[in-house]
């Protein structure tokens, strides 16, 4: 009996380049995200704004509307219209008539013009409010992918837009609902519509359409911002990346980690040799006495303070020593100075003053033997 052997890299079921994405997007990949347009955003909290807006207008402004377009109507009717024909019994160009159309065409937009302002005033603060201000250039390209019917359907089956379905089929039961509802309470009023003047009629309807409008719009606030909650939650997720995006992204903003290591270790090696060749210039080295060395110079001339010129633990502490037996450097053990100079000061600085007394009786003792004291 044959048995088969399926070789298969397991790199295949990863999910994207690298593995899986378990890693937070970077500022560096979130600001790409958003020079290219990609952000958080809701759009149900802008078209949620806007409806609330616009019935709270009607609310308050409806009134006010209706009475400017029975004016502008009797102005039309009683004024203009008898105006013009009067102007025009020759004849009538088409330059006459659209400069009638003009004239009424604005009186019109002067009414609906706060509607408008508050349209666009509404979704330009959405907008700013979820996501700040910032124009995108890179989103009005041309691109091919969104031309693609391939991308389309794949998009069109996605998980997003089956979220944005059962979304819209929500929004639908909201509205039928509460529409339902509200024409419910006040269907007696509804009843007996053929016994009001015509202006009561009207009212009653403008009155129950405007209180519907706001209930919706009042639902929908809620639905916008549990959407926009979701986007933020999405987007976090949809911006993860994989441990090796992590790496190959801080590669090309930081360096190669491995090159930077070992520029850091020439370096390292480059000051050990200069700290070094400054040994044989020591009045003293301190050590502890097996695992630390420190080099000690007084130049009263140029410092006002003893100085170390190179200090070393273990195998540098043991170079250090070697060094200055080489030179006839004296080599005195001194365990806690040799520990409190290693620990708190650099090579190049001078000592600090709470070990000037520690350090002056060993140079002293050094002096002495040299007969320099």
């Amino acid at each position: 009996m044959s048995e088969l052997i399926l070789k298969y890299n397991l790199q295949f079921f990863a999910d994207g380049e690298g593995g899986e994405k378990t890693e937070q997007a970077t500022d560096k990949k979130l600001r790409e995200a958003r020079n290219k347009g990609q952000v958080a955003k809701s759009k149900e909290v802008g078209n949620a704004t806007e409806l609330i807006a616009l019935f709270l207008l009607l609310k308050f402004y409806g009134q006010m509307m209706g009475s400017r377009f029975i004016n502008i109507f009797q102005w039309i009717y009683e004024k203009l219209i008898p105006d013009f024909i009067t102007q025009h019994r020759s004849g009538l160009s088409p330059q006459a008539a659209s400069g009638l159309l003009v004239q009424v065409f604005a009186q019109m937009a002067l009414v609906i013009f706060p509607f408008f302002l508050a349209g666009v005033g509404i979704s330009i603060l959405a907008n700013v409010v979820q996501i700040g201000f910032k124009v995108t250039p890179e989103t009005m390209k041309p691109s091919f992918n969104k031309l693609n019917p391939a991308s389309g359907v794949k998009r069109l089956f996605s998980k997003q837009q089956l979220f944005e379905l059962g979304k819209s089929l929500l929004k639908v039961f909201i509205i039928l609902y509460i529409a339902y509802t509200c024409i419910k309470d006040h269907i007696m009023e509804l009843f007996v519509l053929f016994d009001v003047s015509l202006n009561g009629a009207l009212a009653l309807v403008f009155s129950i359409v405007v209180d519907t409008g706001l209930r919706i719009s009042l639902m929908y606030i809620i639905v916008a911002f549990a959407d926009f909650v979701y986007q933020k939650i999405h987007f976090k997720n949809e911006m993860k990346m994989t441990k090796q995006e992590v790496k190959d992204e801080y590669k090309n903003s930081e360096g190669d980690p491995q090159i930077k290591g070992q520029q850091k270790r020439r370096m390292q090696e480059a000051s050990r040799r200069r700290m070094m060749q400054s040994v044989p210039q020591a009045d003293v080295v301190i050590t502890n006495p097996t695992h630390l060395a420190v080099a000690i110079k007084y130049d009263k001339d140029n410092y006002s303070a003893p100085t170390v010129l190179a200090k070393g633990a273990d195998y540098l502490a043991k170079r250090i020593k070697d060094s200055a037996k080489e030179h006839h450097i004296d080599i005195v053990e001194n365990k806690p100075l040799a520990r409190a100079l290693y620990a708190t000061v650099d090579v190049g600085e001078e000592i600090p003053p709470e070990l000037y007394e520690a350090v002056a009786e060993i140079l002293a003792m050094v002096y002495k033997k040299k007969g320099n004291f």
